[in-house]
């Protein structure tokens, strides 16, 4: 609202309002009616003095006599009109008199002096003023104040080049001028223009020169070519000049320093980074087309332009990624030409993807115009695509003899170009780092290995020869090394290639005819199958390359193309491929035309704005030669290439007869002429329908389909069930029209490559060569337009909208032509630097830096604003919330607190009960293996008393029943068995202390159960008294031993009273038994005889003859049992001795001694569990003979006792 506001308080109406008024009422007027330009501002600036300072009666002699003054011979020189207005500023043309008082004018000569009066009205002036002077000396008076001044000007010279001099003498029409080599000609003024002073030698942008013409540009060119500043702008396009070496300020480490001043040095960095700047402004996808001619350095300013771009955005290690991808493509698609040593022979398209953030998110190569003719065929001194050279030169030791690879000059296709090396290149380093690239890319050793295959395939097939037989007619294949390498390396069989390269099947009717080819039909059979597997494997290493650079999928859809085809060729040669690439030049030159003039003058003239149009050089017309129908060179060639009696003779006279009206076209027998925009160009139409028609047979492709190595992905592109026809011509006008119109949906940077020399030498620059260039890229016009054009353009809502910030107060309610003309006001931005059109504002260079700074500090300071207020507010809010969190925590605090010290009574609860329970269990637990041990300490003591008092009781007995049997005694015994028996069976001290002991037990028992310390101690000393008892159960095993000695001993007696069959002296003498204490108790027992019913029978009477046989056979048993042991005893100790010198290695052996040791611990344990069992029944069989005995001498001895 502020516009409105300034505008309400004046009565004085501005030239704004005074547009605005003017604008709104052409949109009032009826639709039908023709629109008005809008009204122009009126500058604030003050037009020129009229004061003259220059003489108007100047008389200048010439050949000694005295001349007319120039002002009175104004009138007799025709001056072309030029219009009603000077330059394009909608100002009056001023007259001669009143630039004489103009200080600007006047100071011309006096450059280091130069006043600056009126601000931009008087720059702006000065600078339409030098263009009008710039061109040519149009009035004399011009040419006066030149020979005054002894100002420097350029004359054209008849040898066709510009030379710098000084003007000697004028006249109306000509004038002498001295020259820098000291000659004075006489020129017409047309030949003479005016020159820049030395300071401008240098300068950044040609637009900052006084005087825009063809000699100043191109010495300014050449001064900053010598000073090694191969970079500069001209307007709206960049110029690099090729320095033909290696400059360090065209590397990667000025990258930071052309970042840091964008725009004020002129670099590719600086082009790449307004594009990336551009999309991140969101201004739309950008492109950078690269032109010029071949070995002008398109190539490294574009890998320049992408190496900037993707450090810029890099991510992923993509920028590694995008260096091995043009390593790769260097060496499949370029080759050494005659005017350029790295030659692309194909075109690049390569489109970058970034993210809203600037990243790059993922790239696209797109090919073009590969030269595939270059793999069979070149002029001499060329070489061939550099992979081959590479693989012939640096492959290993192991790949050269699996491929059968040989030298460079063995291969028919290498060497008939009589060119191997190229100088200061070393193919074998170059094939290691290409390796690397590809592994780089994620292409498999396998894969890599098949690639090598095929080219040495390619190479092989060079080498395949063919003989001529019947007078010429037929040809057959030779049977060399070439055949069967090549057919090795493809995978299929010889004989198959034989046929395919020999012969062709044709179906006539229902049947196939094969049909031999000649010597020439075979060549190119073999170079169209040659060219077709290269081909193919170029577009699969491209698409291999996009894969890898596909980094995501999420794509904004901002992205940055950068073109680089193959520049314009003019060999003296020049074929169907020449012809193919200087088409595609001419469309994008014709692209350059309708961006930088045709689009932006009609824009122009569209909109409103006052302009007066700047001639240049259309090459429309070339265009539709080429491919405007029905009469296109184009259409014309592949309506020829369908008729099957056409040939390259046919073509051309159809040409001839068709195109003989065309300016751009001119036959000559059989070639014609197309006047390029670059010159014109002889083309051979030998040759023009055989490349058109890239013809491969279905027999050539059979073989190929059908190889054994996974080579079939390369070839499925020409499978089909006739013969493959491509029009090239055709595809190459699909593609590149597929090419514009990506291209026109971008906003394109130029930047021009200019070739200084023809020798691609350093240091030499040729003038008359680099202004051939200088004419071919309209450089010149494109140069005053962009001096007298408008740079920028914005609608009037994308200004207000972008600027409106620039107000003080919001301007929402006003229209946006009003919000920006109050912008342009409140920024003090003069009428002159900008003008209104119908639906955009355009200015002139600098005004929109100017806004940008003003919005980018106005910015700042609303980020400062925004910083404080955020900050504050950012305060107050931590304030507020630090105090509801303290408050918070102090509540959960106390909260947690109550919590926990309730869980803590709980749970010193939960300790006191289980503490109680867990000691009563251990008490428990305690006392009952208390009890356990004191049940066996009594068990213990009891049994031992009772078999002693059973011991004494027995001994007892025995004494009785001796005391019975001997008559004198008896009395004696039986006082004594009577003392005895009177006699307690125990010392009363011994029980009582027993008892003692038992008290004192059952007393520590209780004190153990009150206290759990002395519990644990008094049971580790019951433990210490278990471990007596086991002593003494280990003593009394000793006696059972004992006990089984004497039985073995008794077992040795009863042998030896078996033999003397003395049974009743076994009663007789007890002694030679064994006591009765030392048997069981069933050896007591006396032996009977049961009946199935139960009931006992009568005593056995064992008789003297069944005891006899019984001893026997036991005596038998037990020595059968005594010498078994015996023997295997030796057995068992004899293997295992073996065993131990097995191992110990004493003995050699294969028997695995572990094995046998176990094999013989299982027969001892068999034969002794068996032995045992044996045993046992022999003892069990001689108590019984012994118990029989016995049972005999009882019964004996009772029956005695019975009559008594």
């Amino acid at each position: 609202m502020l516009f409105a506001e300034a505008m309400g308080t004046s009565t004085v109406r501005s030239s704004l309002e005074v547009m605005l008024d003017d604008i709104k009422r052409r949109e009032e007027q009826p639709k039908d009616l023709p629109p008005e330009l809008p009204s122009r501002p009126t500058s604030r600036g003050r037009r020129p003095s009229p004061r003259r300072f220059l003489p108007v009666n100047l008389a200048v002699t010439s050949g000694g006599q005295e001349t007319q003054s120039i002002s009175e011979r104004i009138d007799e020189v025709k001056i072309p009109d030029m219009s009603s207005t000077f330059g394009c500023m909608g100002l009056a043309k001023p007259s001669i008199d009143e630039l004489q008082g103009n200080p600007v004018t006047d100071g011309l000569g006096n450059y280091g002096e130069r006043a600056v009066v009126g601000g931009a009205l008087e720059s702006e002036l000065r600078s339409s003023f030098a263009i009008y002077l710039g061109e040519h000396f149009k009035n004399g008076e011009a040419m006066d104040y030149f020979l005054k001044k002894k100002l420097p000007v350029w004359c054209w010279l008849e040898e066709e080049k510009w030379e710098q001099g000084q003007i000697h003498s004028v006249s109306i029409r000509d004038a002498e001028v001295l020259t820098s080599s000291g000659r004075v000609l006489k020129l017409p003024m047309e030949s003479i223009v005016p020159a820049n002073p030395e300071v401008y030698g240098s300068v950044n942008d040609i637009t900052q020169l006084s005087y825009l013409n063809e000699p100043s540009i191109l010495h300014t060119l050449k001064c900053r070519y010598y000073q090694d500043k191969i970079f500069i702008k001209a307007g709206h396009v960049s110029v690099a000049l090729n320095p033909f070496k290696d400059l360090s300020a065209c590397r990667s480490d000025s990258f930071a320093a052309c970042s840091q001043k964008v725009g004020e040095t002129p670099h590719v960095y600086a082009v790449a980074d307004h594009a990336f700047r551009e999309i991140l402004r969101g201004a739309g996808n950008q492109s950078i087309i690269i032109s010029g001619l071949s070995g002008s350095g398109k190539t490294e300013t574009s890998k320049l332009a992408t190496e900037h771009l993707v450090m810029m955005g890099s991510i992923n290690g993509i920028d590694l990624k995008f260096l091995n991808a043009n390593l790769i493509l260097e060496s499949f698609g370029n080759a050494k030409a005659l005017e350029n040593d790295n030659s692309t022979r194909h075109g690049k398209l390569t489109e970058i993807h970034f993210s809203e953030l600037g990243k790059v998110c993922g790239a696209i190569i797109e090919t073009y115009l590969l030269e595939k003719s270059r793999v069979v065929q070149r002029a001499i001194g060329e070489r061939s695509f550099h992979i081959f050279y590479q693989l012939c030169a640096g492959a290993p030791p192991c790949l050269k003899e699996k491929l059968k690879l040989k030298a460079a000059n063995e291969y028919e296709y290498l060497k008939k170009s009589k060119c191997l090396r190229i100088e200061g290149i070393d193919d074998a380093q170059r094939f290691q780092l290409l390796m690397e690239a590809l592994g780089n890319i994620n292409i498999s050793k396998e894969d890599q290995e098949n690639i090598f295959s095929i080219l040495a395939a390619v190479l092989w097939l060079g080498n395949v020869g063919f003989s001529a037989v019947n007078n010429g007619k037929l040809v057959e294949v030779n049977l060399d090394e070439g055949l069967t390498n090549a057919a090795n390396l493809l995978g299929c069989e010889a004989n198959d290639l034989f046929l395919a390269l020999s012969t062709q099947r044709h179906c006539l009717a229902s049947d196939d005819v094969i049909q031999n080819l000649t010597f020439s039909q075979a060549v190119e059979t073999r170079d169209a199958m040659a060219i077709s597997i290269y081909s193919s494997l170029f577009d699969w290493i491209a698409l291999q390359i996009n894969k890898s650079l596909q980094i995501g999928k999420n794509r904004t859809g901002n992205s940055i193309s950068i073109l680089d085809v193959c520049g314009f060729d003019f060999l003296q040669k020049n074929n169907f491929e020449q012809f193919c690439i200087n088409y595609a030049n001419e469309r994008l030159h014709q692209h350059f035309i309708s961006h930088l003039f045709k689009r932006e003058q009609e824009e122009y003239i569209l909109e409103g704005v006052d302009w007066c149009n700047i001639g240049f050089v259309d090459n429309i017309e070339c265009v539709n030669l080429f491919e405007k129908e029905p009469q296109g060179i184009l259409f014309l060639l592949d309506e020829e290439s369908t008729s099957s009696n056409a040939t390259d003779f046919t073509f051309f006279n159809k040409l001839k007869q068709q195109l003989h009206d065309n300016p751009c076209f001119k036959g000559e027998r059989s070639s014609f002429r197309i006047h390029h925009y670059a010159g014109e160009v002889l083309y051979n139409t030998c040759g023009f329908l055989k490349s058109n028609t890239e013809m491969l047979h279905k027999d050539s492709i059979k073989p190929l389909l059908q190889c054994s190595k996974q080579l079939c992905w390369l070839f499925s592109s020409l499978n089909g069930t006739t013969s493959t026809v491509q029009r090239a011509a055709a595809k190459l006008k699909d593609q590149i029209s597929k090419l514009m119109a990506k291209l026109e949906n971008t906003n394109p940077h130029f930047i021009s490559c200019i070739k200084p020399n023809r020798k691609q030498l350093p240091g030499i620059y040729e003038e008359d060569f680099v202004m051939q260039q200088f004419r071919c890229f309209s450089l010149l016009e494109t140069v005053k337009m962009s001096r007298l054009g408008y740079s920028t353009k914005m609608t009037h809502e994308g200004f207000a909208e972008r600027y409106q910030c620039l107000l003080m107060e919001s301007s929402q309610s006003v229209d946006p032509l009003s919000v920006s003309v109050a912008v342009l006001e409140r920024c003090n931005i003069l009428p002159v630097m900008y003008q209104v059109g119908f639906t955009k504002i355009f200015f002139r260079t600098g005004q929109i830096a100017a806004l940008e700074t003003a919005r980018a500090c106005k910015l700042r300071g609303i980020v400062c604003a925004q910083k404080l207020f955020r900050g504050y507010h950012a305060r107050c809010t931590f304030k507020d919330i630090k105090k509801g969190i303290t408050t918070l925590q102090s509540f959960i605090r106390a909260q947690a607190t109550r919590c926990e010290f309730q869980y803590l009574v709980t749970r010193q609860r939960a300790v006191f009960v289980i503490q109680r329970h867990v000691k009563h269990w251990v008490a428990r637990k305690t006392f009952a293996e208390h009890q356990r041990y004191v049940t066996i300490l009594q068990s213990v003591i009891r049994g031992w008393l009772v078999r002693k008092q059973f011991s004494e009781w027995k001994n007892l007995e025995e004494m009785k029943f001796h005391h019975a049997n001997a008559p004198g005694d008896q009395n004696k015994n039986i006082i004594e068995l009577k003392h005895n028996q009177q006699q307690p069976l125990l010392q009363p001290s011994a029980v009582a202390e027993l008892n003692n002991r038992l008290l004192k037990a059952e007393a520590e028992l209780g004190c153990k159960e009150e206290e759990n310390s002395s519990l644990r101690e008094q049971l580790q000393q019951y433990r210490l008294r278990w471990s007596d008892y086991d002593a003494k159960m280990k003593s009394m095993e000793e006696v059972w031993q004992k006990q089984i000695a004497s039985l073995q001993m008794s077992l040795a007696a009863a042998k030896k009273c078996l033999a003397s069959n003395d049974l009743a002296g076994l009663a007789v003498r007890p002694d030679a038994s064994p006591t009765y204490q030392f048997f069981d108790s069933e050896d007591a027992m006396s032996i009977e005889t049961y009946t199935t019913e139960g009931t006992p029978a009568k005593p056995l009477r064992a008789s003297g003859g069944g005891l006899d046989a019984a001893a026997g056979s036991a005596r038998n048993a037990i020595s059968h049992l005594v010498k078994e042991f015996k023997e295997r005893r030796k057995v068992f100790e004899d293997d295992a001795d073996f065993l131990v010198e097995v191992k110990s290695g004493q003995l050699v052996s294969n028997v695995d001694p572990e094995k046998e040791l176990r094999n013989l611990k299982v027969q001892f344990a068999s034969w002794k569990k068996d032995y045992k069992v044996r045993l046992r029944e022999t003892k069990l069989a001689i108590q019984q003979i012994g118990n029989l005995g016995k049972g005999k001498t009882r019964r004996r001895w009772w029956g005695k006792r019975d009559t008594k």
